[in-house]
């Protein structure tokens, strides 16, 4: 879905939220193409192609259906190199959440979008594309307000961090395809293994399902991941002893 066809789409409904107030938005200025590139330095990989027209016509939403959209991320703090190594933040709550583009090292023509959560600690796919996330989006504001986007943030993250869903253990990742065998070499038995590379929307993980030291892998930027309790490290009376024996 092109997301410059979304936002005019959304620029010619009216808008309203559940309580019947209309809501407008504006468009921030574009990025120039010296600035656009500046960003692909910062986040360490190639931008994807709908991020790139979009940055050309526009950098940010401002009002809508969301507490803040910016297509740059510079407004929004997020970091997780061990989940998203080059994850783009373009969205947030008003809860310090926020929707990635999982940005792969390559050039593409789209990436998907991720809703990270830190209350419940969990990370959910959200759309194949930042197009479909944006449609999804503003669904939020036409009556009846059924959004894949609404529905990820009130409800499939309790979900997932209730359930668990989808999850499976080290043997089974052994048993799996060739990149699943191969991440799970690299692990060992503590870990608990999800795979997302054909996940439907709302699916996902607990990336602080033992608290927050929770040791959170990825195989590079495969949507495979693997989450465990932390390695437990002998205490001071041990390591001071062991020594000597």
């Amino acid at each position: 879905m092109d997301p410059l066809e979304t936002i005019r789409r959304a620029q010619a409904t009216r808008l309203v939220n559940k309580k019947g107030d209309e809501v407008e938005f504006e468009l921030a200025a574009a990025l120039l193409p010296d600035d656009i590139e500046g960003l692909a330095d910062e986040v360490g990989a190639p931008l994807s192609g709908e991020l790139r027209t979009l940055l050309g016509s526009t950098a940010a939403i401002e009002g809508g259906p969301l507490h803040a959209i910016d297509f740059t991320g510079r407004s929004l703090s997020f970091g997780a190199p061990e989940i998203f190594p080059s994850g783009l933040p373009i969205a947030g709550d008003v809860f310090g959440n926020f929707w990635i583009v999982d940005l792969p090292p390559d050039e593409v023509q789209t990436a998907p979008v991720f809703f990270a959560c830190h209350d419940p600690p969990v990370i959910l796919y959200q759309s194949p594309n930042i197009g479909d996330f944006l449609d999804e989006a503003f669904r939020m504001l036409v009556p009846p307000h059924a959004s894949a986007v609404d529905d990820v943030h009130e409800d499939r993250l309790f979900n997932v961090w209730r359930d668990n869903p989808g999850t499976f253990d080290h043997s089974v990742a052994l048993a799996g395809d060739e990149r699943l065998r191969a991440f799970a070499t690299e692990l060992d038995d503590r870990f608990t293994f999800v795979d997302l590379r054909s996940s439907p929307v709302g699916m996902g993980f607990s990336w602080g399902r033992h608290g927050p030291r929770t040791d959170v892998r990825r195989y590079g930027h495969e949507p495979l991941f693997a989450y465990a309790p932390a390695e437990k490290r002998p205490g001071i009376f041990r390591r001071l002893s062991g020594s000597r024996r």
